[in-house]
């Protein structure tokens, strides 16, 4: 038996109320009742609030933003938006204070709960479904739960058409305890997803909330049209792979109740519609062959390593009026009877005291408390930066393709300029070093261009970019590799050490020779340093230790070499090469004066 938690307070529906509408199920017999399903006790229909104005597809948004008073508004069962979806952004955002109200009641929140999650496509009937659940909810003991004939369907907000109705993910206000028939009490919760595959959601949106339904969900209804097709289980790996990436669980199968629903069977001559059906026509899709490509064989362990049970149901169309009557209400007797058989298996087989399966995470027993901590965890994850973000096939294969190319194209150089600069060769002058380079850069840009490509030329700059980048860092590698090559370049740490301490030594001893004692213990000082720099950078590169310290030592030096030494060696060889010049020059015009004055004299 269910009883139903409101969120303020449990006996909402007084007996003053005038929800009351007109139901004919037979000619000249009319019945008055509330709108919605039958009660426990089966003789009267159980009131849960008049949605005249629920077709408005801004309906749950208007009664958030503009209530019409508190007590009214809080006190008739709805659907909650918890999860908000920006579109602007494409991020989700969890309405703490919503759910809390809703988890938090203290008939509930101490009770093991059953999350039932209805998700797929946009526009499947998604919640359409779950308004049905919720009939059975409020009038579980009695057989006619599926209503009366002429009686509109409420609840969740639904609607024919081509356009997406829900968006981000709600819940039921009113959480149903329910008695098992072990004697124990749970909390039933009923929840309805984002459609995926709409022209406004990104497949990040989509992952995120298939994701998270199924990570809070004990039941995942996988609502599909007509087949499974390979597509669908593709989408489910992905989907489900985001969630387990999130919920860290690699190992163990982090999901209990997965459910396919297949709307429109049109094929029950070769599997008739029902439960068993269902179970022999997943058998053979989900059965992994040996001939069968990897790709397919990896698909089908992932969805059985994902799920600790698998089920599926095959339901018939409802009808061409469903289907073609925009007027058309929910009103059964819109409705196929075939259907209607088989939505009235279905339903308790999801929702019934002894079918209900209670959440669990990592082998625990999740309560209503417990579930409002993950639901805020969870969120977090899919708000961060830390999960890489699902792509389209197409991105995703063209990224591959592209990065396929750089890597190739990387590899080319890199075998080149080994044969140019390697290990085993000797060191090669710089410039010829850089124009090796600059040639083979060249070519393998060109390597890369003409590799078939998906994504278009606009997509692929960036991968050239970003092999233009990696050739330059690897060029700066094989220089500093070419340079250690270099005996000189080498020696220039040790050589520029000793020249500091020959400077310090002749400075202190002409300073202190004329009494500037301070400043000759100053370079003593920096003489000492030296010297004590070089014997650690011998020891370094004997010994292999304390690397850092002599990577810090070279870069000491080669700063004192570019800023000291080096401009003044610099200067010094310039002036050198000037007063060589000029003597030069003087020494031929003296020559050419000399020469001149013994012509005369002969």
């Amino acid at each position: 038996m269910a009883e139903r938690g409101s969120l303020r307070n449990r006996n909402r529906f007084d007996s003053n109320r005038s929800w009351k509408m007109n139901h004919v199920d037979e000619p000249g017999v009319v019945e008055e009742y509330p709108p919605g399903g039958f009660d426990l006790a089966c003789g009267e229909m159980q009131s849960y609030p008049e949605q005249d104005n629920w077709q408005d597809e801004d309906y749950v948004e208007d009664i958030q933003l503009n209530p019409e008073s508190d007590t009214e508004v809080m006190d008739k069962p709805r659907p909650i938006q918890i999860v908000l979806a920006h579109e602007d952004d494409h991020n989700f955002e969890l309405d703490e204070k919503a759910l809390e109200s809703i988890l938090m009641q203290d008939h509930i929140r101490d009770l093991n709960v059953v999350v039932v999650s209805v998700a797929g496509a946009f526009r499947k009937g998604k919640s359409f479904l779950l308004d049905f659940m919720l009939r059975f909810m409020y009038s579980q003991n009695c057989t006619s739960w599926i209503g009366g004939s002429h009686e509109p369907l409420t609840g969740f907000t639904w609607r024919g058409g081509c356009e997406r109705e829900t968006t981000g993910i709600q819940i039921w206000s009113e959480v149903f305890v329910v008695e098992k028939p072990d004697g124990s009490k749970v909390a039933v919760i009923l929840m309805d997803t984002q459609g995926a595959f709409d022209s406004q959601s990104t497949i990040k949106d989509c992952a995120t909330v298939f994701a998270l339904s199924t990570m809070t969900s004990s039941v995942q209804v996988y609502n599909l049209s007509q087949n499974i097709q390979e597509d669908d289980l593709q989408h489910l790996q992905l989907f489900t792979e985001y969630g387990r990436l999130a919920m860290e669980e690699i190992y163990k199968k982090p999901f209990q109740t997965l459910m396919f629903l297949i709307r429109d069977w049109s094929y029950p001559y070769e599997h008739p519609y029902g439960l068993e059906g269902g179970k022999l026509f997943l058998e053979k899709r989900l059965q992994v062959k040996q001939n069968q490509h990897e790709e397919l064989q990896n698909v089908r362990k992932h969805i059985h390593s994902c799920f600790a049970n698998i089920g599926c149901f095959l339901l018939p169309h409802p009808g061409l009026k469903v289907a073609t009557n925009p007027s058309f209400d929910g009103r059964l007797v819109d409705i196929d009877d075939e259907f209607k058989k088989e939505l009235h298996n279905l339903v308790p087989l999801l929702l019934a005291s002894e079918n209900l399966v209670e959440k669990e995470i990592g082998g625990s027993k999740v309560t209503c408390r417990d579930l409002l901590e993950y639901f805020k965890a969870y969120i977090k994850i899919y708000q961060g930066e830390e999960l890489p973000h699902p792509k389209s096939m197409l991105q995703a294969t063209a990224e591959a393709n592209n990065l396929a190319a750089v890597a190739g194209a990387k590899d080319t150089y890199s075998k080149f300029m080994e044969q140019v600069c390697g290990g085993d060769k000797p060191y090669i002058a710089p410039a010829d070093l850089e124009r090796k380079h600059l040639d083979l850069k060249e070519t393998c840009i060109k390597q890369f261009r003409s590799v078939k490509k998906m994504g278009g030329e606009e997509f692929c700059r960036r991968y050239q970019e970003q092999l233009e980048s990696e050739i330059e860092e690897s060029y700066a590698n094989f220089m500093k590799h070419n340079d250690g090559k270099n005996i000189f370049y080498a020696a220039r740490t040790p050589a520029t050490l000793f020249a500091v301490m020959f400077a310090m030594y002749i400075i202190s001893g002409l300073t202190g020779f004329i009494g500037l004692n301070s400043i000759a213990n100053i370079c003593n000082l920096i003489m000492g340093l030296a010297l004590l720099s070089f014997c650690t950078w011998a020891y370094v590169k004997y010994s292999g230790e304390f690397r850092d310290l002599g990577t810090l030592i070279d870069q000491i030096a080669e700063t004192i070499w570019e800023q000291v030494l080096k401009p003044m060696s610099d200067n010094l060889m310039e002036d050198n090469i000037r007063q060589t010049v000029t003597n030069s020059i003087k020494a031929g015009i003296t020559e050419q004066v000399t020469q001149a004055s013994r012509l005369k004299t002969d």
